[in-house]
């Protein structure tokens, strides 16, 4: 089972905190699990709201960038 590593990068306070997740279906589930957002992939630089890290059975280290929708903006 792949486990995911969840950075925030929102700013603030919560700046670089880590959440392990142990059972997510997708980046984008995991990120949901640890801080609360719908995310998608794609998205401004200042969207950004967290870097998921997961590896999946016998492949190298991944990494994807999650965004605030743009609807969502505040």
């Amino acid at each position: 089972m792949t486990s995911y590593k969840v950075v925030d990068c929102r700013g603030g306070e919560t700046e670089g905190e880590t959440y392990e997740i142990a059972a997510a279906s997708s980046p984008e589930n995991a990120a949901l699990q640890a801080i609360g957002e719908v995310l998608v992939r794609s998205g401004r630089r200042a969207d950004l709201r967290v870097r998921v890290y997961f590896q999946h059975p016998d492949q190298a280290l991944s990494m994807v960038r999650l965004y605030a929708k743009a609807i969502d903006r505040a």
